[in-house]
């Protein structure tokens, strides 16, 4: 059918053709895959497996090049950049903590699903430290999050991390915006994809 989504690692790599040609910078900050190891310490850390979904990308990159400025390029991703094992690691155990301090305050209803959850398994962030994530939770598996901390909850962005590499793909290719969010691609310098958010004027 020609309806049909392509698998996960051949959208990977169709979007990386696309960065290689039109954003040299975010491509060379891909950095190779991680081991089978690696992600085993990764579930060793989180205390559950991941989705397939999170083992086909890091699979492919364990992370990227982390930028040390916002005019350095590796936040192709809405304007995330891809974390490495031990990102989403240290990520993870920051929404732990949040969900942990929430119970023993009384208030694990406010935090818990919402702004934060020991389930949710980052695996790209901003230089704000806002994250995008795969939600592991079992009416929720395979779902992407976007965690603002300025926000009261959580936004669902796409129900698959094939969708989203669908959806940011053909963004890019027709320069149009997601259809998720208000936010339209644009290549900074010939070397880096930037995502501005679209206003209703605009």
């Amino acid at each position: 059918m020609g309806t049909e989504i392509p698998g996960l690692a051949h959208l990977w790599r169709s979007f990386e053709n696309w960065l290689a040609e039109h954003a040299p910078g975010d491509y060379e900050s891909l950095l190779p895959g991680a081991s089978e190891g690696d992600i085993n310490r990764l579930e060793d850390g989180l205390g559950f497996s991941v989705h397939e979904d999170v083992r086909t990308t890091l699979g492919l990159h364990n992370g990227v090049t982390m930028r040390r400025a916002s005019t350095e390029p590796g936040a192709f991703l809405l304007g995330y950049s891809l974390l490495d094992v031990d990102g989403i690691l240290a990520a993870h155990h920051d929404l732990v903590s949040m969900v942990d301090d929430a119970r023993e305050e009384g208030e694990e209803d406010l935090v818990a699903g919402r702004i934060a959850d020991s389930q949710w398994v980052p695996f790209a962030q901003n230089m704000s430290g806002d994250l995008l994530f795969v939600d592991h939770r079992y009416h929720h598996a395979r779902e992407i999050g976007e965690i603002s901390f300025g926000d009261p909850e959580y936004q669902l962005l796409w129900p698959r991390m094939d969708l989203m590499m669908a959806d940011l793909y053909n963004s890019v290719m027709a320069r149009t915006p997601v259809t998720t969010v208000p936010r339209v691609p644009s290549v900074h310098a010939g070397r880096m994809l930037e995502w501005h958010v679209r206003t209703a004027q605009g």
